[in-house]
Parts: C-alpha cells; structure tokens; sequence
C-alpha cells in the first residue's frame, strides 16, 4: 500500500479544521471561520471571531486593556499545545509562533516559522517557493512514496 502525500489545498484544511476545533476544545469558544495558507516555511493562520465571551464582556465594560492582557495570557498558555498541533499535521518542527488579535475586528493572526517547507504533493503551488527548492522537493516525495 502506497500513501502519498497531501496537495497544499488538503493540508492547509486539515490545519483550518484542526485548529477550529482546537480553539472550541481549549477555550471553549468555536471561531466562525480558520484559514490557514502555507508559503514555503511559512505559515499563515487567521482566526475570525476568535474572542471568547470573557474577553467580550471586559471590552463591552470598557476594559480593553485588561481584555488585551487576557488575549496574551490565553496566547502564552495554549502555545506549546498549538505548535504540537502545528508540527504533527505538517510533519515540520515549529521554530516560532508569533501571534496577534485585534479585538474590534475580533480576528487573531498567527504566523508559524517551520524548520523546513512541509511535503506536498503539488509543491509549486506553494507560494515563494523556489523553483530549484520546488524540484527538490518533488524528489523528495517521489522518494517517500517509493519508500511507503
């Protein structure tokens, strides 16, 4: 039995799925929609509605600066679980996660470092990949699959 590997399209919604339901396990609130776009070593994730019900009700008594400091602490704490998630659906290790909210729009960016371009089995799709990076790894997967 052969297994190959996801195109880009099946992976970023694996990771969009993944982190949805990561987000309503830890937090207890589900965001509205994930998007998730990989570029080479990159990972770039957007979490629409991603503030919970605390949160809201600091910034409803106008207290944004201590619903900031919630947002931070939440960030910090959920980390190292994310970055696990992170790295075992990408098969990558996750040298840095830099994360941010805005909370009048109620949207959160993440941004994963990878130690190296995840393999897929469509790697030109992937943008800012170089092209002599592209056909590496093609031979890469091509390897792998011979392998499985």
């Amino acid at each position: 039995m052969t297994t190959t590997n996801p195109t880009r399209g099946q992976l970023e919604r694996n990771l969009s799925q993944r982190i949805q339901n990561f987000y309503a396990t830890y937090l207890g609130h589900r965001p509205t929609k994930v998007t998730c776009q990989l570029f080479d070593t990159k990972l770039a994730i957007v979490i629409e509605n991603s503030i919970t019900q605390p949160e809201q009700l600091l910034i409803n008594q106008g207290q944004e600066k201590l619903a900031e400091q919630v947002r931070s602490g939440l960030d910090e704490a959920i980390e190292p679980q994310l970055k696990q998630l992170i790295e075992e659906i990408l098969d990558r290790t996750v040298l840095d996660l830099l994360s941010d909210v805005t909370l009048t729009t109620e949207r959160s960016g993440i941004i994963a470092v990878l130690s190296d371009t995840p393999s897929v089995r469509n790697p030109e799709a992937i943008p800012k990949l170089k092209k002599n990076k592209t056909s590496v790894i093609k031979q890469e997967t091509k390897q792998e699959e011979k392998q499985c």
